[in-house]
C-alpha cells in the first residue's frame, strides 16, 4: 500500500521529512564519532632509555638518551645519543621519568633531579632525593616523578642529575605524552 494516495498526502509528506532528517543526524553522528576516534588515534608520545655508556659523568650532569623507544606523532622530537628533547607543537605535556644515581664512592652520598626547559631549571619540578648512606645496597637509588608542564612549540626540554659527590647516572627514562 502506498501511503502517498490522495487522502494520506499530508501524513506521506511528513514521514518523507522525518526520514531525511532522521538520515542526516546518523550521517552527523557518524562524522562525530569518526572524529573522535581519529583524535584518540593520534597521540604524540615520546618514551627516551638511557643506558649503560650515555652517561659517564659525575655530579651535576645533564642526561643523554642513547634510544627512542616510542616515537609517536610530531608534537616531539629527540635524536637519540643527545640530551635536547624538541618540543614542535604548543600544549600541555605530562612528563613521567625514573633517573638511577650510582656514588662511585663509598659512604654517604645524596642526588637530586630538576627538568630544564630552554636550559633554565624550572624549579617547581625539583625531585630532592634522601642522604643515602652506605648501608644502601650497591650505593645505588632511584628517583621518580611526574610533572605536566605548559611547553611551546620550539622549547627544549632536559633531565638534569644534580649531585655534589661523584655520583654517576647509568639508568635513566623519560615518558612525555602531549595531553592538551
Amino acid at each position: 500500500m502506498n501511503c502517498c494516495n490522495y487522502n494520506n498526502h499530508n501524513k506521506c509528506k511528513t514521514i518523507k521529512i522525518i526520514s531525511i532528517f532522521a538520515l542526516i543526524f546518523l550521517v552527523i553522528a557518524l562524522l562525530f564519532f569518526i572524529t573522535i576516534n581519529n583524535q584518540q588515534l593520534n597521540k604524540n608520545i615520546l618514551v627516551a632509555i638511557a643506558s649503560g655508556e650515555d652517561n659517564t659523568s659525575e655530579g651535576n650532569v645533564i642526561i643523554n638518551f642513547g634510544t627512542n623507544e616510542i616515537l609517536e606523532g610530531t608534537a616531539l622530537s629527540h635524536t637519540p645519543g643527545s640530551n635536547e628533547i624538541l618540543i614542535n607543537e604548543d600544549g600541555i605535556y605530562q612528563i613521567s621519568y625514573s633517573l638511577t644515581g650510582v656514588d662511585q664512592g663509598s659512604g654517604r652520598f645524596n642526588f637530586n633531579s630538576i627538568l630544564l626547559v630552554n636550559n633554565v631549571p624550572i624549579n617547581s619540578t625539583l625531585n630532592e632525593g634522601p642522604v643515602l648512606s652506605e648501608d644502601i645496597v650497591n650505593n645505588r637509588y632511584t628517583l621518580t616523578a611526574t610533572v605536566i608542564l605548559r611547553l611551546n612549540s620550539g622549547d627544549i626540554l632536559q633531565l638534569g642529575g644534580l649531585s655534589l659527590e661523584d655520583v654517576v647516572y647509568p639508568n635513566a627514562r623519560i615518558d612525555i605524552e602531549k595531553i592538551g
